[in-house]
């Protein structure tokens, strides 16, 4: 859908310890995700461009992988290198077994 210039990891293999940006809108998020995912919606990326950290791996995710993409083409283009799109999105994650969480740290579902 985008091109082999969007690097990708599937949801199984992201390492614990990679910066996981979730780009989802706030239900989405507040419906179920991973338990050290860093929430910042697509939308607002622009104005909060400078938490995203560029000096470690950082992994997108949204729902299905599509958001996620745009989104690592958009850190691609603005000097990150070590940025990839996690394959199938939240949807993917679940299905691999990985944590799904809310807030206050109760079975998450995802939206």
């Amino acid at each position: 859908m985008f091109g082999p210039q969007v690097p990708s990891v599937p949801a199984s293999a992201v390492p614990d310890d990679t910066y996981l940006l979730d780009v989802r809108e706030d239900d989405e998020w507040t419906a179920g995700h991973a338990p050290a995912a860093h929430h910042l919606p697509m939308m607002e990326l622009p104005a909060r461009l400078a938490e995203v950290p560029n000096d470690r791996e950082v992994a997108v995710i949204c729902r299905s992988g599509g958001r996620s993409a745009q989104v690592v083409a958009y850190l691609m283009r603005n000097g990150w290198d070590q940025v990839r799109n996690v394959e199938g999105g939240m949807g993917d994650w679940a299905a691999a077994g990985r944590p799904v969480v809310t807030d206050d740290g109760q079975p998450g579902r995802v939206v």
